[in-house]
């Protein structure tokens, strides 16, 4: 199964990739796995993640090993995390200091963003240019988190006109971090401070300004650009029209905001605070704007932006003052199950499209394809036997992550992964982990628009 292509084969794996792929193949192996009946998909790629991040005085619950654990049994074989640049901090020391998170402890392949956020007092622009030959391709920018990650325009756009030069995709967090601050500091002084609040003082008007802000920057610049975990009409619209346009932009959404909404964040008893993300929930009626929007490709890619925290210790937090509250959730371990179960069983995408939106999209935006996102000869033997049939109800009781809540609770999906395998090594069979942390390694991505070549492969 490819984003292209279904097709009834044998698939012969050597050497950690995909040697052969044919009807009925008469070849000796050391093990058959007999998938009749199921699926056989390219392992699933999230662009988007943010595994042991320091954030709003906490860090987030899940390490390298227990976030990519849950990902693999949700059927993901390979991430791009984020290094978050420290104030004052070099791009170097940053990436070091992720380096040493991941060392021995990975699970599944990954690799990194570097989010760009001092560019006075840490990294230079020539420093950030030298990035993509050590195959970090992309560049994240915040236009939100005011006093904490967000840039101003000044260093927004000369970091686009680096990454034009320099093969790099530019990325951006699309809010208006200046409005939502008086905003928020409005909501407090008026004694709001319940979670519902934080949705309120983050409108939909504060992304779609933003998104078209940074829409029209990067044309200028001439630099790629990719707008993150998109929630509402105000952001789609602008990405739509700027597509139609041929301009180099892209945008992805994320899983939650399929199913999550202002009513989750109104639950009462500080319930609510689970649904704290940024962007936030929306009005339902996002919900059909998103569904349409990644079927008729206004928006590539569906990651989850895994940023999970602990609800007691954590998310409590801010039990007296919403702006408090660690912003994110997890979600690494359900994407394959639940846009499976709403999107290709309710008729919304086909099968393909959800191949292209979890694998191979993000596969050929951050410079891995075809080494990874698809099913094809000389790809890695990242695969999942996907059984169509079997039954899932999704817990904070059975999921992979430390976080000790999920946000999609009690739902109950029929298709799951029954073995999933990086690079031709089992990592998840009948529900139990096979393999032991530092089978994953980290992957040197290729500049944008570019190819992955084998050698650029590397262990971390």
């Amino acid at each position: 199964m490819t984003a292209a292509d279904s097709t009834v084969a044998d698939v012969l794996v050597d050497d950690e990739r995909i040697s052969l792929i044919g009807e009925n193949l008469d070849v000796q192996a050391d093990r058959v796995i007999d998938a009749a009946g199921k699926y056989v998909l390219p392992g699933c790629v999230d662009p988007h993640t943010h595994l042991d991040m320091p954030f709003g005085g906490t860090v987030t619950i899940d390490d390298v090993e227990s976030g990519q654990t849950s990902a693999a049994f949700g059927g993901t074989t390979c991430h791009v995390d984020f290094v978050i640049q420290g104030k004052g901090q070099t791009f170097a020391q940053a990436l070091d200091d992720w380096r040493a998170k991941a060392h021995g402890r990975q699970v599944i392949d990954m690799g990194y963003h570097m989010a760009v956020t001092d560019l006075e007092d840490g990294g230079t622009l020539e420093e950030l240019a030298g990035l993509p030959g050590q195959g970090i391709t992309s560049y994240k920018l915040f236009m939100a988190y005011k006093g904490a990650l967000m840039v101003d325009d000044e260093t927004l756009y000369r970091t686009m006109e680096v990454a034009a030069k320099t093969g790099a995709l530019v990325m951006v967090h699309a809010e208006n971090g200046d409005v939502i601050d008086v905003l928020v500091r409005e909501a407090l002084a008026a004694g709001h401070t319940e979670p519902l609040h934080h949705a309120l003082t983050r409108p939909p008007e504060a992304e779609g300004e933003a998104t078209n802000r940074a829409i029209q920057l990067a044309h200028l610049a001439g630099a790629p650009l990719y707008v993150v975990h998109v929630t509402c009409k105000q952001a789609v619209d602008p990405i739509a029209a700027a597509r139609e346009k041929g301009w180099d932009v892209w945008g992805e959404t994320c899983t939650q905001y399929f199913f999550n909404s202002l009513d989750d964040i109104a639950k009462p008893n500080f319930e609510g605070a689970k649904y704290v993300y940024s962007p936030p929930v929306r009005d339902k009626s996002n919900w059909d704007v998103l569904w349409n929007a990644v079927r008729t490709d206004a928006l590539s890619a569906i990651s989850t932006d895994h940023c999970a925290f602990l609800f007691d210790g954590q998310k409590t937090l801010g039990k007296d003052d919403f702006s408090k509250i660690p912003n994110g959730g997890p979600g690494l371990e359900n994407r394959l199950q639940m846009i499976h179960e709403f999107g290709v069983r309710a008729g919304r995408i086909s099968l393909n499209r959800m191949v292209e939106l979890l694998a191979t999209n993000p596969a050929k935006l951050f410079g891995l394809y075809p080494r990874k996102g698809t099913v094809a000869v000389g790809s890695d033997a990242d695969l999942v036997v996907f059984d169509p049939e079997k039954k899932v109800t999704i817990s904070a009781k059975t999921h992979h992550s430390k976080s000790d809540y999920n946000l999609f609770e009690g739902t109950a999906v029929t298709g799951s992964p029954e073995i999933v395998m990086l690079r031709g090594h089992i990592l998840v069979e009948n529900d139990d982990l096979v393999a032991s942390p530092g089978v994953g390694r980290f992957v040197a991505r290729a500049r944008f628009g570019e190819e992955l070549a084998p050698a650029r492969v590397a262990v971390a």
